[in-house]
């Protein structure tokens, strides 16, 4: 099962976003987004619950916990 790096790197990917162009959604810097997807910093709720908002996808998706939305 994937987990949530992959996860959020492949919804950008799969939509050709860059990191910093997620980083403004969010309101914050591409480095720390960049750490996010490197799983070297652990993701805030609030940015989690953005970038639900922003792919349309669930939360259990997002996190890993569920297959497919």
């Amino acid at each position: 099962m994937k987990t949530y790096v992959d996860i959020i790197r492949e919804l950008r990917e799969d939509r050709d976003l860059t990191q910093g162009y997620i980083a403004k959604i969010l309101g914050t810097t591409q480095q720390v987004y960049s750490r996010y997807e490197k799983g070297e910093n652990e993701m805030p709720v609030r940015h989690i619950i953005s970038l639900c908002k922003f792919y349309k996808v669930s939360a259990d998706y997002l996190l890993g916990l569920k297959e497919k939305d």
